[in-house]
């Protein structure tokens, strides 16, 4: 049997991404072990890994489903709180990597539970449509997550929508999630090498989810519902698979950021519509479909406004110009025309 053809091509690209992630991994730790990095940046590296997450979350609905959604702001929304107040809540009662590992499934389970309930109306609806109802729905998860006031005593779970007093908690009683204020004191469990492993486990479920029967499926009602659906594919099934999986993921990366800041607040700085807008950025301009595109984007497109910082006043204007460089770079003709020749002319040489 022949060597070189051991792997596929679909095979050796997606260990080229992980080999990516890792080699950038083992990278940042050398350069911390060496103090190169600063505390400012090592405190955007668990960040860049859940907005990294987010963004490949988004992909396999936009580049892979073929649907518009922004509002996966709102599920990773959903995964911070829900994780975020079982932490608190059992932080005294169990220990904590079981009580963090816990707090990871609840918060990808409560968002993929409230994916597939949001997706059995919104996907009815195609194109713009879609993105405006979608965008709806996140706005709305993040205004009831402001108007929630919960907190346990020994009597049980109280919940509240008009004031902390209304709970009427016992002496023992402590305040989970105070309205706006969130939730404040969850157990900062999430670290660097945590958010790289969570972004390497993602990349493989969506990888393999698309190489799988499942995934031509989703691809083909992407590329013509009506031929696919007369093909016998249950239409329905698979695109509630993929939004499923996708605010699944979303989540996972919203539990990261829950457990990464001491104090946890729903405002539209975080989880509104400029977060929505900045993640599909990302996938834009890193490639709707590539996934590794947008592990790329995310990294760069996150990191350079505050590498830039020192520049002050051009700051913006230079990152104004990388985003324009960017999106020519991948989606003029003249660009990937060129990437093609160059990569035939990379194999030939190769070969």
């Amino acid at each position: 049997m022949n060597k070189k053809a051991k792997f596929s091509k679909t095979t050796k690209d997606h260990l080229m991404t992980y080999a990516m992630v890792i080699v950038l991994y083992i990278v940042v730790q050398a350069l911390i072990a060496a103090g190169v990095l600063g505390s400012h940046l090592q405190g955007l590296l668990v960040p860049v890994c859940y907005y990294a997450i987010c963004a490949v979350a988004l992909n396999l609905c936009v580049g892979i489903l073929g649907e518009l959604s922004i509002g996966h702001c709102g599920f990773m929304c959903v995964g911070a709180f829900t994780s975020a107040v079982f932490s608190f809540a059992t932080q005294d009662v169990l220990p904590g990597g079981i009580r963090f590992l816990l707090a990871f499934l609840i918060g990808i389970i409560c968002a993929a539970v409230i994916g597939f309930l949001i997706g059995i109306p919104v996907l009815r609806l195609n194109g713009d449509y879609l993105a405006i109802v979608t965008l709806a729905f996140g706005e709305i998860i993040k205004n009831i997550n402001n108007a929630i006031y919960l907190g346990v005593d020994g009597s049980g779970i109280h919940i509240s929508l008009a004031s902390a007093n209304k709970l009427n908690l016992a002496e023992d009683g402590k305040i989970i999630i105070n309205g706006a204020m969130g939730i404040t004191g969850t157990p900062r469990n999430a670290n660097f090498t945590i958010a790289v492993i969570v972004l390497l486990i993602a990349l493989f479920v969506v990888q393999n989810l698309i190489d799988s029967r499942d995934g031509r499926a989703i691809m083909s009602i992407r590329d013509n519902r009506i031929a696919a659906e007369a093909s016998g594919i249950n239409v329905t099934k698979y695109k509630m698979t993929a939004f499923t999986i996708s605010a699944a993921i979303a989540g996972a990366a919203g539990v990261l950021f829950s457990h990464n800041i001491s104090s946890l607040t729903s405002t539209s700085q975080y989880f509104g519509y400029n977060a929505s807008i900045m993640i599909l950025v990302y996938v834009v301009l890193g490639g709707i479909g590539n996934i590794r595109g947008s592990v790329i984007a995310a990294i760069i497109l996150y990191l350079l406004p505050e590498l830039l910082r020192g520049l002050a006043n051009y700051r913006m204007l230079i990152y104004s110009i990388v985003l324009i460089a960017m999106m020519l770079f991948n989606w003029a003709p003249a660009s990937i025309t060129f990437r093609k020749k160059f990569a035939a002319r990379f194999r030939k040489e190769k070969a």
